[in-house]
């Protein structure tokens, strides 16, 4: 039998199942209560405006355009539509700086494609999306800790990216109610990024992913926003945004998007024809087609149901959960990281979970490019209702309390 492993690149030895892929197996059993998919509630989906625009874009002159192959770059009209839309979050930008691709995933493939060599050094949140680190891995860079809140200086990220072997090659962070954390990078922080990216000479990615879901406080303008202010100009700027329609539209369409610098464009757009051509043609049209005439609508529907969400989990927390077990209060988002007292394994917990209380979540090491946070979990509100939440986190307290008795 031919040995296939001899025959793989030494990439592949860094790709790995995401745990998050194989907990979502667990929603198809009716039995589990699951806060472990961070996917949208598919009860919110705009079915009847996305069946009138495929139905449009197949009914009209655009029938041959939509099942046609296309421009690298992007379907033009839903470029120009992100382009306005970008202005309004303080990014003036041109469609020639907006380049489409098959979901924001596909774009930090892309990313990590462009910007990385074997050995050099990407730095990361502890903890991250996990998404993110699978895109980065296949290209062999190590990681080191993007930490805003400390005094660390540009010369000690340099001297640790040395010592592995390589450069430190950009900065990637999710700062407005990140996966897993929930948490919100304020503006000081994000000041602070682009004053260490300026001196380390290097791009920043900034994943935007639920940039769209604020429920309260105050917004705070993206990364790249606030570098055009320094700049004046986008094709000035050094950091780069990542953004999605999966968590406002429909996952399922894979539509996502990159807003940078031209220079940058042009690469991606190189790779994208090299891969797999240009994202489907007939699902951005009628994401353009659906975006254009309710977009708004559409985000104030899905805010207010997972505001919604997110108040009954962050009370039902408050309610059950015992002493010693800390939580993140977001101000957006899909998710609650919770922090279980020391020793805790939320993997261990989550088997016995499982087996006992019938209740799914995400264990926080994963989450961690040096493998700690094991006493950490993300808990997702977005696909759960009241009664569910309220039972879940009820049995979730009980298996912690025995737990630390058992202790």
């Amino acid at each position: 039998m031919f040995k296939w492993e001899q025959a793989f690149a030494t990439r592949a030895s860094r790709m790995k199942a995401s745990e998050i892929r194989e907990l979502l197996k667990l929603l198809e059993r009716p039995d589990i209560i699951s806060f472990a998919g961070g996917i949208p509630d598919p009860a919110l989906f705009p079915r009847e405006a996305f069946s009138a625009a495929y139905t449009d874009v197949l009914g009209g002159e655009g029938a041959a355009a939509g099942l046609q192959y296309s421009v690298s770059e992007g379907y033009r009209p839903l470029r120009d539509w992100l382009a306005g839309e970008m202005g309004k979050l303080g990014v003036p930008c041109k469609a020639e700086n907006v380049f489409i691709v098959s979901g924001s995933q596909q774009g930090l493939d892309y990313l990590g494609k462009l910007f990385l060599s074997p050995k050099d050094t990407a730095l990361v949140t502890w903890p991250t999306y996990l998404g993110a680190l699978q895109a980065f891995n296949a290209y062999e860079p190590t990681y080191d800790r993007l930490n805003l809140a400390g005094n660390r200086t540009p010369d000690a990220y340099r001297a640790t990216a040395a010592e592995a072997g390589g450069r430190v090659k950009f900065a990637y962070l999710s700062a407005d109610f990140c996966n897993p954390t929930g948490e919100t990078v304020d503006r000081a922080g994000r000041e602070k990024l682009l004053d260490l990216a300026e001196e380390l000479d290097i791009p920043v990615i900034e994943d935007a992913a639920y940039q769209s879901l604020r429920y309260d406080g105050e917004a705070i303008p993206p990364i790249l926003a606030l570098e055009i202010a320094r700049k004046g100009d986008i094709e000035a700027a050094r950091t780069l945004y990542c953004g999605s329609f999966s968590k406002t539209l429909a996952p399922g369409l894979r539509v996502g998007y990159i807003v940078a610098a031209s220079p940058v464009i042009r690469k991606l757009v190189l790779m994208k024809q090299a891969a797999d051509l240009h994202s489907s043609t007939i699902n951005q049209m009628a994401i353009a087609h659906v975006a254009e005439r309710g977009f708004d609508a559409q985000v104030a529907k899905v805010r207010a149901a997972y505001s919604h969400r997110r108040n009954v989990m962050l009370a039902a927390l408050g309610k059950y959960m015992p002493d010693g077990v800390h939580w993140t209060k977001p101000e957006g988002g899909m998710f609650i990281w919770v922090t279980l007292p020391a020793g805790m394994d939320g993997a261990a917990l989550l088997a016995r979970s499982i087996e006992t209380e019938k209740v799914a979540f995400v264990p926080g090491q994963a989450f961690h490019a040096d493998g700690s946070g094991a006493n950490t979990l993300r808990l997702s509100f977005s696909c759960a209702d009241d009664a569910t939440i309220e039972e879940g986190i009820s049995r979730l307290s009980r298996l912690l309390k025995t737990e630390r008795l058992a202790a």
